[in-house]
């Protein structure tokens, strides 16, 4: 079985970063998003141009994200606390 990189959340749906390689994922990812805005509203002309182009990049790197979790983490479910 390979290491973990993400587990379950304890609350909701979701996973949470608990190794080295799960947080170093998670700051690049925020890092892209912030450089990816940056870099959208350098070359638009308005803010909603800048939100067009922007969350839609913005929802195909979160669904990266999701890939990389769901590959590296426990299987996902909905939990509300310790209860199995």
């Amino acid at each position: 079985m390979t290491k973990l990189w993400f587990k379950r959340k304890r609350y909701g749906w979701g996973w949470t970063p608990i190794t080295w390689e799960g947080w170093v994922t998670v700051a690049v990812f925020a890092l892209v998003i912030v450089w990816n805005f940056r870099r959208i509203d350098a070359i638009q002309h308005s803010g909603s141009d800048t939100l067009i182009n922007f969350v839609p990049q913005t929802i195909v790197l979160l669904i990266i994200l999701c890939v990389i979790c769901w590959k590296k983490g426990e299987s996902p479910r909905w939990q509300w606390g310790e209860r199995e």
